[in-house]
């Protein structure tokens, strides 16, 4: 992730819709990776106001300019009224409901920002409409069915933030931070958040996408595991015993240990936030030992040295964690990358690198 610049010189954020200096709306172009002030043009159309893009047309996402919960435009040769991203919805809350509408902006907004870091390591990001067989589409549920505006469970029940044939099912209820910090406490979990969920959920997705049938399957099970070992029977195994004591030296995570495909999406998630947070921190111009950090072009040079950037890594988040520490708040990673995990994290690497360029 990054920060952006207005045409006034103001420093713009992902999720902004308004610059807050000159008052100019603003949007968010998919095509292009970059947020733009805009100047509306009439009948829905929009042209950038920025140097090199004013010739661009472009509409604003239905969810933007109806729902106001997106920030994403529409290039004018597209006829859809979806940007890319919440095309891939398949599922919303019922926005009759008091408070959907927040929780599902919050959603949205971790969404996005996935959907981001996937276009900048140059993953596929496909819907179902375009590729049944392999694309990706979004839920967003509740656990009581007489909510939904979609109900894809088949009737009432509670909802289960998952995987399953390529859509990523989020509950609604992970968009509340007190609720999720219950859940968080009573799993016994370090860290939970939106954006960590949309990260290893799209682990889950990615592995069938990337690794399942290819020739990345045999350094998969050389590391992580067996899949094909009981998924369900590991699982229950996990949550009635916990994690095996020495998990720190193989695992990224404690719930990593639970089952070979679990282990994949905690380690590609934890290589997604390493991405996006070393991005942001170059952005800003951080340093370490008076160079600047290094960012998002390193992971996408299968060459560059892992443990380079995992050096710069562990120097930021012990930075990130003394800071929040100093204002009474928990760490912002609160783990530690050892051992066979770091080789996990570099077999993920390898293997963008390589989706990238090919």
């Amino acid at each position: 992730m990054k920060t952006f610049s207005c045409s006034c010189g103001n420093r713009l954020y992902f999720e902004n819709t308004r610059c807050l200096t000159c008052g100019k709306v603003l949007g968010y172009l998919p095509d292009m990776g970059m947020l733009s002030p805009l100047v509306a043009l009439g009948d829905g159309r929009w042209r950038p106001d920025l140097e090199g893009l004013r010739g661009r047309r472009y509409r604003q996402c239905r969810h933007y300019a109806v729902e106001n919960v997106c920030n994403w435009m529409i290039a004018e040769t597209d006829d859809g009224v979806f940007c890319r991203a919440c095309r891939l919805n398949e599922a919303i809350p019922n926005l009759a409901k008091p408070g959907n509408r927040q929780a599902w902006l919050r959603i949205e907004k971790a969404k996005r920002r996935l959907i981001y870091t996937l276009d900048r390591l140059g993953l596929p990001v496909f819907g179902k409409a375009a590729d049944p067989a392999h694309g990706l589409a979004f839920a967003f549920l509740e656990d009581v069915d007489d909510s939904l505006e979609f109900n894809d469970e088949g009737g009432s029940g509670r909802i289960y933030t998952g995987h399953l044939n390529g859509t990523i099912t989020i509950n609604l209820a992970e968009a509340d931070p007190s609720t999720r910090e219950r859940v968080r406490e009573a799993m016994n979990e370090q860290y939970r958040t939106l954006l960590g969920h949309f990260r290893h959920e799209s682990g889950h997705y990615y592995w069938y996408r990337l690794v399942a049938t290819s020739e990345w399957l045999a350094p998969f099970r050389a590391l992580f595991g067996d899949e094909r070992e009981d998924y369900a029977r590991s699982l229950a195994r996990y949550y009635a015993a916990g994690p095996p004591k020495d998990w720190p030296s193989r695992h990224v995570s404690a719930y990593a240990a639970a089952h070979p495909w679990e282990d994949w999406a905690e380690t590609w998630a934890h290589y997604l936030h390493l991405v996006d947070t070393l991005e942001m921190a170059r952005d800003y111009e951080l340093a370490i030992h008076g160079r600047p950090v290094r960012s998002l072009e390193a992971t996408l040079d299968a060459t560059t040295d892992l443990y380079d950037l995992l050096a710069d890594w562990h120097q930021l988040t012990q930075t990130l964690n003394a800071l929040n520490r100093s204002m009474g708040q928990p760490d912002a990673y609160p783990f530690t990358l050892t051992g066979q995990a770091v080789e996990k994290i570099a077999l993920v690497h390898r293997l963008i690198a390589a989706s990238a360029a090919g």
